[in-house]
């Protein structure tokens, strides 16, 4: 149940989330939801602060993001810099 809403948290289909959400809600209770959204939520935030100190980018995610990165100037930054860049 917490994998499906894990999954319904970083897909695009609000039924599912909705759906999820009540599955949460009627099996835990109200606070292991709060719970579960509050993980899924810190999930995110890690990720944004790895992206903005720095961390180097993963391989995966190299090429999908090389003209956005180029657009927003990331790469003349030392920061910016990946490994493989």
């Amino acid at each position: 149940m917490l994998g499906r809403f894990a999954e319904a948290v970083i897909g695009d289909d609000m039924q599912a989330l909705d759906a999820a959400r009540r599955d949460v809600l009627e099996s835990l209770g109200s606070q292991a939801l709060v719970d579960a959204c509050g993980g899924a939520a810190t999930f995110n935030a890690i990720d944004r602060v790895a992206d903005a100190t720095g961390i180097p980018i993963d391989e995966a995610r190299l090429e999908p993001t090389a003209d956005l990165r180029d657009f927003l100037g990331i790469n003349a930054f030392p920061s910016g810099k990946s490994p493989a860049s």
